[in-house]
């Protein structure tokens, strides 16, 4: 192989590159870049910082006029905020996300029926392999859920499983987002802005497409229909409306599957059934993908001031005429707490082990597992259960004594609330920062499973960047961004 021409520019970008202890995607710890990443270094190599600043500005303003956004929530300088992009793709081996995929699937069909388990029979809490008191303690929990048949045994059609990488190379599932998992908008939408700004490199490796999902999840959905539905059921997306942090998103997917877009007012129901009104009257609804949460799906089921949802259509769905994505109560199975076990359902309900491991995770409902976390909170990351998006958590070696002693409080009054992890090693990446240098900055993998007559993962998936040099934070509400994710072919 001939030697890439290098650019002097190029040496002092990646002149002060150092991951540390950490596994880096690119390099290995000889700061050679690993034969899967090789392409890359050699167009890196050939560009100069300008080069990049110019696809960088491209690729920012593709974001603008395309209103990608989301929103920081209690933010005084305004809640848009267009996502940061990293212009350097995380590339995939194609053996390594055969493994990814195979974890996946065997991991949602766990959780599947293990949603459909606790709702019926309850055969795995009276084996004792899953406390009763932590399910029925969990706020997700549905009781309106108990002995209701759901289509096809299918509760989560559409999940985003949060994966990291160890110093190891190890996978390790993070947290599965079950109830209303976001973020497929800005996958296909940094697909769609790499194809730009690196046409023949993205060319040249084969990249496996992401670009079918939206079809793939409109036949998902479709697959969900009631038994009497027609051919060509009728679904709708369902959004909270425009202030919602992700409304970019709902408006793109429907758009993207050419179906309707609609706020809890355009549907009504009637003789248990659920209409959608359109302009040549009312015409029936067979499949709901619902993007706002269980408590606000229907006020006279569950929050009476909700005017999001539908007035009866908790009915339309209990008599089997109008069926929902996701799933009502399916929060129970992407609790902290829950997650714990979920290595034991697979065990359960597969007799296999699982594929893909869980970082290891202390209950600080366990009076052992307290004691321990309360006497390590500055060497561990302690989570809320039932939060998301880097809210209600203390990540120990980055945090004060203040901090500590006021989560130690919060552990003690509620510790059904928290669960404690040791500080994870999350792999690096390179990353353009500051238009000045490639850095190692810390990411996670969020790939998208959808599940209908058989589980589908389009081949690739969310890469989140932690932008903020140090941190292990990648959320965008915490400062976060995102970049593409090739899988080879």
């Amino acid at each position: 192989m001939n030697s890439p021409q290098i650019n002097p520019d190029t040496l002092s970008l990646f002149g002060e590159y150092n991951s540390h202890d950490f596994y880096d995607e690119m390099f290995d710890a000889g700061f050679l870049p690993r034969e899967h990443y090789r392409k890359l270094s050699e167009q890196l190599y050939s560009m100069s910082a300008k080069d990049l600043i110019k696809k960088q500005q491209s690729s920012d303003l593709f974001f603008i006029n395309q209103g990608i956004t989301f929103t920081v929530y209690g933010d005084s300088q305004g809640t848009e905020k267009i996502i940061p992009y990293d212009l350097l793709p995380r590339i995939i081996k194609n053996d390594e996300w055969r493994y990814i995929e195979r974890g996946l699937i065997q991991r949602m069909q766990a959780l599947n029926l293990f949603l459909k388990d606790i709702y019926t029979s309850e055969k795995i809490i009276k084996d004792k392999v899953v406390p009763r008191d932590l399910v029925y303690s969990c706020k997700h929990y549905r009781t309106e859920m108990r002995g209701l048949k759901v289509p096809k045994d299918i509760y989560v059609s559409i999940s985003g499983t949060d994966l990291i990488r160890d110093k190891n190379s190890q996978f390790y599932v993070l947290e599965d987002n079950l109830r209303v998992p976001s973020g497929v908008s800005y996958m296909l939408t940094c697909r769609s802005v790499m194809k730009q700004i690196f046409p023949s490199l993205f060319r040249d490796y084969g990249v496996l497409p992401v670009d079918n999902y939206s079809q793939v999840l409109l036949q998902k959905l479709k697959e969900l229909a009631p038994k009497h539905a027609s051919d060509d059921p009728t679904v709708v997306l369902l959004s909270p409306g425009v202030f919602n942090s992700a409304y970019f998103e709902h408006t793109f997917l429907a758009r993207l599957m050419g179906v309707p877009l609609v706020e809890g007012q355009d549907l009504v129901y009637h003789n248990n059934h659920i209409f959608m009104r359109t302009t040549a009257g009312l015409q029936k609804v067979d499949v709901i993908y619902r993007r706002i949460d269980d408590d606000y799906v229907d006020p006279l089921i569950f929050r009476p001031d909700s005017s999001l949802g539908v007035a009866g259509l908790f009915n339309a769905y209990r008599a089997g005429n109008v069926n929902l994505a996701n799933a009502i109560g399916t929060g129970v199975a992407d609790d902290k707490a829950v997650y714990a076990f979920v290595p034991a359902m697979i065990k359960y309900y597969l007799d296999e082990d699982p594929i893909i491991p869980n970082v290891e995770t202390f209950l600080t409902i366990r009076p052992d597992h307290r004691e321990y976390v309360l006497k390590n909170l500055d060497k561990l990351v302690v989570k809320a259960v039932g939060e998301s998006g880097g809210y209600g958590m203390l990540i120990g070696p980055h945090s004060t004594k203040e901090q500590q002693e006021t989560f130690k409080g919060l552990i003690e009054k509620n510790p059904r609330n928290y669960i404690a992890q040791p500080t994870l090693s999350l792999s690096t990446s390179p990353c353009f920062v500051d238009g000045k240098h490639i850095e190692p900055r810390h990411i996670d993998l969020r790939p998208y499973i959808l599940s209908g007559e058989s589980t589908t993962i389009v081949p690739g998936g969310l890469t989140r960047v932690a932008l903020k040099k140090g941190s292990l934070v990648v959320n965008s509400s915490q400062g976060g961004g995102a970049k593409d994710t090739w899988v080879l072919g």
